[in-house]
Parts: structure tokens; sequence; C-alpha cells
């Protein structure tokens, strides 16, 4: 983008400027590094050390950058502006705000005003000219601000950097399974700036991005990708029995695919996370979004364990059933599947399928004759639960009253 006169009013001043002025520099280096000794109170201390020469390489280097953009604007600052970016990189790094170094910069100015123009009237230099001058000392001082803002901005963002890479290593350590040694953990959260709950449990979303979930989740939370790929995402998230908890992950996680792991002690968090996972994977309701809760689903899980084994025991639990047309079939799982929730209450059961009591007696005759002694057998009941949790049978609301 090209830059116009306004912007840099010292392309408009005469060459004379500069000659009157540079004699004044010496000197006019002691006065503003005083001025700002005295008057900023983070730089009150004394001039001696990496401080004081720090202070006066920047004053001086500032001044002498002031007058060759005078002499030729054309020739810009070129390099000499990594002085004041690496200035406002140094107050980032110690830890302080960047106010104390703008406001040395706006003392400095005024420091500087007062004697150039002094000087300036010495030399004979025009009122318009002098005009011209004070605008320009200001807006060098707005580069100078601009340069050391942008390397406080470069290093507040290789700071996050470093320190998400830092907790995602934490996250990985976290993830490992079998758990890391205790130590390296310990460790690398210390290093990570995190604290290691007494507990926590696990999310795992997907769709997302990292930095995105962190800012909805807060910063306790600690968010990684899964793995190699950026389409699921883990975030530890401590406390979660906290009063409200639940409450705030569901808001923060609207709309998103999601998934909450038990609770546990954070040497347990990969299989927090494992769970999250595997319950994200559960075949999911058309269009479900929101949070799963793993311990919601966790016969649902115990079956998905191992698909191939659970999807036998279903079909060799309801073989029987496979002789019948479709409608009688899905009538007499159905039927099987009340039955068993409601424990042998056979108006329950009616109740529960919208049917006549003597329609579920049909029923269940039918069923004996099909199954034999299985529904009395514990261990084959059992069987037969874990075969309808596998093939949920469909919930027919039924008006016919009668048996088929």
């Amino acid at each position: 983008m090209s830059v116009t006169i306004a912007e840099r009013p010292w392309e408009s001043l005469p060459t004379e400027v500069a000659r009157a002025l540079r004699p004044e520099l010496p000197a006019l280096a002691d006065d503003i590094i005083a001025a700002i000794s005295a008057g900023v109170p983070d730089y009150a201390r004394p001039l001696e050390g990496p401080f004081g020469h720090g202070l006066r390489l920047g004053v001086e280097e500032a001044l002498r950058q002031f007058m060759a953009v005078v002499e030729d604007p054309a020739a810009g600052r070129g390099a000499g502006r990594e002085v004041y970016v690496n200035l406002g990189r140094g107050e980032m790094r110690a830890g302080r705000s960047l106010e104390a170094l703008l406001a040395a910069y706006r003392l400095g100015a005024r420091v500087a005003w007062r004697s150039l123009a002094a000087a300036g009237e010495r030399a004979g230099l025009q009122p318009r000219t002098l005009y011209v001058l004070a605008e320009s000392i200001f807006a060098y001082i707005d580069e100078l601000s601009g340069d050391s803002i942008e390397g406080y901005a470069r290093e507040q963002a290789a700071a996050a950097g470093e320190l998400q890479r830092r907790r995602r290593r934490l996250a990985g350590l976290l993830l490992q399974d079998p758990p890391a040694d205790s130590a390296a953990v310990e460790a690398a959260a210390a290093d990570a700036g995190w604290s290691l709950p007494r507990s926590l449990a696990a999310l795992a979303v997907e769709g997302e991005g990292a930095d995105r979930l962190a800012a909805r989740l807060g910063g306790e939370a600690l968010v990684a990708p899964a793995g190699p790929t950026p389409e699921l995402l883990c975030a530890f998230v401590p406390d979660p029995e906290a009063p409200g908890r639940r409450r705030q992950l569901e808001s923060a996680l609207a709309g998103r695919r999601a998934a909450l792991g038990p609770t546990v002690a954070w040497s347990d968090a990969a299989v927090s996370f494992t769970r999250a996972a595997a319950t994200l994977r559960l075949r999911p309701e058309p269009a479900e979004l929101g949070l799963r809760v793993a311990d919601e689903h966790r016969v649902a899980l115990l079956l998905d364990h191992d698909r191939r084994l659970a999807a036998d025991v279903a079909q060799s639990a309801l073989a029987p059933l496979a002789g019948e047309t479709g409608l009688s079939r899905e009538r007499l799982t159905a039927t099987l599947d009340a039955w068993l929730r409601q424990r042998g209450r056979t108006e329950a059961v009616a109740r529960a399928l919208h049917v006549h009591p003597q329609t579920v007696r049909y029923r269940l005759g039918r069923l004996r004759e099909l199954l034999g002694d299985s529904l009395e057998d514990p261990d084959a009941r059992f069987e037969l639960e874990l075969a309808l949790r596998v093939r949920p049978p469909t919930q027919l609301v039924e008006h016919a009253r009668g048996p088929e």
C-alpha cells in the first residue's frame, strides 16, 4: 500500500532542517533519557548495566533514524525498525504491558519537540517549517510505537504457540495407554502451566478447530488433536462433577458432535477418552448433535467393543423367530423386549405397546412356542436382552386389539 505525504510529513521538510538540528542530538539524547527515568515509573531505576545501555541505544537510534529520514526520505528506515520491534518483544518477555514503553515514546517526543523547536528558531527556520517538524516528530513516534506493538504481538503469538505445543505434548502423554510415567506427566504439566486435577473427564469432539473449542471451554480445559488428523479433538476437563459443569459443557458443545467420557483420576485419562471416542462412534440418531455421555451408554459400548461377537449373539438368540413373517417378527420382538423390560408384567407390557392385554398373552404364547425354555432360563434371557440391544425392536403403536 502506498504511503501519502500526510502519513510521513517529514518528506516535505527542507534538507536544511537536518543540518540545523543535528548538532542538538547528543544533548537531546541525555535530556530524553533523564526525562524518561524521572517520568515513567517502570523506568525509574539506575541507568547502569543492560537496562541503561538499552534505553540509551533506543533513544540515540530513534534520533539518528529521524534525522536520516529527514535528510533522505527515500531511504526509509529499513532494518532500523527492528530495534523497536525488539523493544516490544523485550517488554513481552519481561512480563510487562506495553504501556510503559509507549509512555516513554510519548514523553520523549515532547522533550524532542521542545528542544528541536528552540534550535530551529535559533537557526531561523520559518514557522510553517516548525509546524511540519512538530507533525513529523509525532508521526515518527507513532511509527516507532507501531513497530513495538508489532514486536509485542509477535512475541505473544510465539509464546502462545510454545504454550500450545507444550499443552499438546502433555495431552499426548495423558492419552498414552498404558499410562506414561507419572513423573514425566507431572513435569510436562508444570512445563505447560496446567495443574493436574484430582479428577477429570475427557471430551471427544468432531468437526471443530482446537483454538475455537479451547475458547468455548475456558482456560481450565486442555485441548489437543487426538491423532494425526484434525477431525477428532480431545479435551480434558478438570472436576467434571462440579455444580453447573455439565450444563456449561452442553452449552459450549451445542450443535456439534461430542461425547463425554467417565470421570477418572488423571492417571486414567486415556480410559476416559477411549470411552468418549467410542461413544461418539455409536450409531447416531438421525441428525443427532450435542453432547453424549459415555456413562449413559455403557451396555451399547460393551456390545460395540466386539461388534462381530455381538451380532453373532443376536443372530443365535433370535434365530427361532427367523421363520416368522416380517410383520409378525417385528410384533414378537417388540413384545419380547417390553416383556423383558417390564419383568413379565402383562398389564405393563400392554400399556407400553398400546395393545390389549389379551394380545400380549397371545404373543407370549407364540414366543414360548418358538423360544421354548429360554424365557425361563436366566442366562438365555440375558442373551435375549443383549440381542435386542444390538438389534433394537421396532416399537409399533397398534390400533388392532386382537391377536394376529
